[in-house]
């Protein structure tokens, strides 16, 4: 029986996950109705709505008509009064939707939560989250609570008990949990305010690769914005890490000496391929030696720059694709042999090092 729920379960948690990757045109009319059945449910009558291209034009507009307080402006949305009690208006649902779960269905709310509630979260994080962050980052703070709110995660969690296992919540917590799932089946992010409630449509294109065993995505492109809005505004990652377009479009040794950020510079170092940018970069090769823990390949040691050297290894694990690649670690400048360098990556000595079977 858990066999087969653990299949329906994760072909709801696929079905959830290409909705919320979807790249159609939002549902306006389903939207508009399904957020003013949420504003019903706090004591609200239906908004003004405002449709916006992209994450970004909702928070650098100010709807037409609407007169923020200082407190409503989009830096400091954590103030809004309106999202903690859409938020607290979910745990709520949550809560009622657990009485029936709890008891009866624990354990198939476990292997739920498993296969599609964190994975889920996990998509969601590595991906939209992902394009709200560089919203953000341009010019305001990000509150994560109310966004946590508007993962299709927890919604997919009680669809997939209700479809996979067969769970029968009372009709009115249906209800409840429907006007949340047609919210998340019909549009992007949403900002809600008492008098207007701004809309993001959808992404127009969007690039992910898996992640995990358990169907994670997150986002990467190595030859263009990993995802795009209609307004042009976008988004350019490398295997789940946000990176300045640079990084995909022009990945040069130069740049590359300038970035300070450690994360943007081993991805656009990977782009380039480790061996390829030492080559180019000219780096000063410190020593070599086979590799005990990968029988077969070779430790290669290299001076980089400011006290830092970098170990170029060959991956103990054999990539998606049947190979093995090499890569490179920063390693402290003061290591003139691969295989201390190598340890070191693994807190071991050389010498335990040298007694691996095989890393990974």
């Amino acid at each position: 029986m858990s066999a087969l729920v653990r299949r329906e379960a994760a072909e709801i948690r696929e079905e959830w996950l290409g909705l919320a990757l979807s790249t159609l045109p939002a549902d306006r009319p389903a939207a508009e109705a399904a957020i003013s059945g949420l504003y019903h449910l706090i004591g609200l009558g239906p908004p003004r709505f405002h449709w916006v291209a992209s994450p970004l034009a909702a928070l650098e507009t100010v709807p037409p008509g609407a007169h923020p307080r200082p407190a409503e402006t989009v830096d400091r949305l954590v103030e809004w009064s309106l999202p903690p009690r859409f938020s607290a208006l979910m745990r709520e649902l949550c809560r009622d939707l657990d009485t029936q779960v709890r008891w009866v269905h624990q354990p198939m709310d476990q292997l739920i939560r498993h296969e599609v509630r964190g994975s889920l979260s996990r998509s969601v994080d590595g991906s939209l989250a992902m394009a709200l962050r560089a919203a953000h980052d341009s010019r305001h703070r990000m509150e994560t609570g109310w966004y946590g709110t508007q993962c299709v995660s927890w919604i997919a969690h009680y669809d997939a008990l209700r479809r996979a296992a067969g769970v029968v919540f009372a009709p009115e917590r249906l209800r409840r949990l429907d006007l949340w799932a047609a919210v998340a089946r019909s549009c992007g992010w949403w900002w809600p305010r008492e008098d207007v409630c701004v809309v993001s449509e959808r992404h127009v294109a969007v690039h992910t690769e898996v992640c995990g065993d358990d169907g994670e995505v997150w986002l990467h492109r190595p030859d263009g914005p990993a995802m795009r809005y209609a307004d042009g505004w976008d988004v350019h990652a490398w295997h789940g890490t946000r990176v300045p377009s640079w990084v995909i479009t022009d990945p040069s040794v130069q740049r590359i000496a300038g970035e300070t950020n450690v994360e943007v510079r081993r991805c656009a170092i990977e782009h380039i391929g480790w061996a390829a940018y030492i080559d180019r970069a000219r780096l000063r090769p410190v020593a070599s030696a086979p590799d005990p823990g990968n029988p077969g390949a070779e430790l290669r040691l290299f001076d980089m720059r400011k006290e830092t050297r970098v170990l170029l290894a060959v991956n103990g694990s054999v990539e998606r694709d049947g190979r093995r690649r090499w890569y490179g670690l920063t390693v402290p400048g003061f290591f003139d042999d691969p295989i201390a360098a190598a340890g070191w990556t693994y807190g071991l000595s050389a010498e335990q090092y040298s007694l691996l079977v095989r890393r990974t």
